[in-house]
């Protein structure tokens, strides 16, 4: 049966004086046994409440309780009760795999006998065991996860607090990190689960959800998913631009948040408000609107009072002359790319046409970043060929690459510069000049709401407005390809909503978008995807055309995340065969 794992009553974190508080006046308990979903936007202080649960910081005010442990009096044992595993991968990369292990190992007091069957188990229960000689560095996303994982389970713990464990991790590598949680979870372990994928929040006993450091929600997920029952929609069968149906959408005042499902638009509507028809959004003759089932996703948005309204600045922003419509803006002809005898890309060839969103898809290590470097320019491919905006990269590199537009996997701007230098530099790179730069840098603060931040270090920025500092400097000089190498990981959905606006707008005026996501509700907004597994490219197409391939009778409403497995697994299958 479940006990009380943490108790906290009124608790407050300030980091400034003056300054809002982290977390205010927090009160909530958690229970053994189970996994407690924590959610909420950038800045609600979810990583602030597991480290104070940690004992890696004390609270202002309140009490806390842990384990039956004062975190303030009894730190230190707290520390061999309690795992926590942090946001960013906190081992050490220039240790192998074992090394690693070994140190948390002697940090744990962990020998003898005991750290021989540790060690065996942990690697056996994550998959690492032939990996003990690689360094950390060398991991997939998936695996350095497993690595981190493992380490924080040197000493069993009663309490596992993970803070975002799946950020970067593919669909497949994330499933096997929920069947290794709930396994400990059946041996007595409570976990704690930070997330910004709320399909994850489902899958949780509890759930905590925070907002500017207050709870405004504790308790089961299908609870809350219940108070969105009857408001949500389907636009299915529309004519024209589905983006441009969904910016309409938003715009009307009885819907709180949408966003594009495939083919379709989902819409959440607000209580007690005139029904939507297809006409209020200038869909077409033959769109329908219809109820569907309201996920957990749905509630949250409207517990935070709807995602975001404002039109993108995009969408009214004249742009660069395009090319024609059906001119292709990139293109990969058996695209190979080989280190030593590795060969991380294997033959690849797609098209991607003006004004197309074109998304890459795969597990960890399948070759998505590499084929994304080659196409900017940052690799030459070992053989094929490889045209971005009609320029070929092995013959015109630079001709290209003031064409294109690219945002890194990983934060890659300067830290030690604050946003407003950051924004001049990438304006210089890019050669703009005189009231052209001004402009530019302007209008990127103003879409991207920088101004409170221009004076601070780019290093010190919370998670979603370094991606959007990140965003600004790719797209500032209205480039006609832009590339996103996972653009969104981690950051929440109300700051992805936004994002995406921003996207579409672009790829509304003409811009031809590359992206790069392990996140599948996201590429959904997609046009179409290539799945790319094992560096070679096993499916193409629209999400909906790549979920009806997958379709059984046992499933007949596959999600893009089942189609993604179940096309890995039958690649497998024909490989091996």
């Amino acid at each position: 049966m479940a006990s009380t794992l943490v108790r906290i009553e009124g608790v407050t974190k300030r980091f400034r004086d003056g300054a809002a508080p982290a977390l205010d006046t927090l009160t909530t308990r958690i229970k053994s046994r189970q996994v407690t979903g924590l959610v909420g936007p950038d800045g609600a202080g979810k990583t602030t409440l597991l480290r104070l649960i940690a004992g890696l910081l004390l609270a202002d005010e309140g009490a806390l309780n842990v384990c039956g442990l004062d975190p303030k009096m009894q730190a230190t044992a707290l520390h061999r009760l309690v795992a926590y595993m942090p946001q960013r991968f906190g081992l050490y990369e220039d240790l192998t795999v074992a090394e690693n292990l070994e140190l948390y190992a002697d940090l744990r007091s962990v020998v003898g006998a005991e750290r021989e069957e540790t060690f065996e188990r942990l690697l056996m229960f994550t998959g690492l065991t032939q990996f003990t000689g690689r360094l950390a560095r060398a991991l997939s996303g998936g695996m350095k996860q497993k690595l981190g994982l493992a380490c924080a389970l040197v000493k069993r713990p009663h309490l596992l607090l993970l803070d975002e464990p799946s950020v970067g991790v593919d669909p497949i590598s994330r499933r096997e990190l929920w069947r290794m949680v709930y396994e400990l979870v059946d041996k007595g372990i409570g976990v704690v689960w930070s997330t910004a994928y709320l399909d994850e929040a489902e899958r949780c006993a509890s759930v905590l959800a925070l907002s500017q450091g207050k709870l405004i929600y504790q308790g089961p997920p299908h609870k809350l998913t219940q108070s969105v029952e009857g408001r949500t929609f389907l636009v299915q069968g529309m004519s024209g631009d589905q983006r441009a149906v969904l910016s309409r959408a938003l715009e009307q005042p009885a819907v709180i948040d949408g966003l594009i499902q495939g083919s379709d638009i989902r819409l959440v509507v607000g209580n007690n408000l005139t029904p939507l028809t297809s006409e209020d959004i200038d869909a077409g003759h033959e769109a329908t609107i219809t109820p569907t089932r309201p996920r957990f996703e749905d509630a949250y948005m409207d517990l935070l009072g709807g995602g975001p309204k404002r039109r993108s600045p995009f969408a009214a922003n004249e742009t660069l002359p395009r090319h024609a419509a059906t001119d292709v803006a990139v293109e990969a002809r058996e695209v190979t790319r080989r280190f030593g005898a590795f060969t991380a890309v294997d033959r690849i060839t797609f098209q991607v046409k003006r004004g197309e969103i074109f998304g890459l898809i795969g597990p960890n290590g399948a070759g998505k970043s590499t084929t994304f470097k080659m196409l900017c320019g940052l690799l030459r491919p070992s053989s094929g060929t490889a045209r971005v905006a009609g320029h070929d990269l092995a013959k015109a590199t630079s001709e290209a690459r003031g064409r294109l537009g690219y945002m890194a996997q990983r934060f890659s701007l300067y830290g030690d510069l604050s946003v407003k230098q950051n924004l001049e530099f990438f304006a210089g790179v890019y050669g703009l000049a005189g009231r052209h730069r001004r402009e530019a840098i302007d209008r990127m603060v103003e879409t991207f709401a920088l101004d409170p931040y221009l004076g601070a270090d780019a290093a010190t920025l919370p998670l979603g407005f370094k991606q959007r500092l990140s965003l600004a400097c790719a797209v500032m000089h209205d480039p006609d390809v832009i590339f996103l190498d996972e653009p969104t990981s981690g950051v929440d959905p109300r700051t992805r909503r936004e994002f995406w606006s921003h996207i579409n707008a672009m790829a509304t005026n003409g811009v031809t978008i590359m992206v790069t996501t392990h996140f599948l509700d996201e590429a959904e907004y997609c046009d179409r995807v290539a799945l790319i597994y094992r560096g070679r490219v096993i499916a193409t197409g629209a999400p909906d055309d790549l979920k009806h391939r997958t379709r059984t009778p046992d499933s007949p409403e596959q999600t893009l995340e089942d189609a993604f497995i179940a096309l890995v697994e039958d690649d497998d299958r024909r490989q091996a065969s």
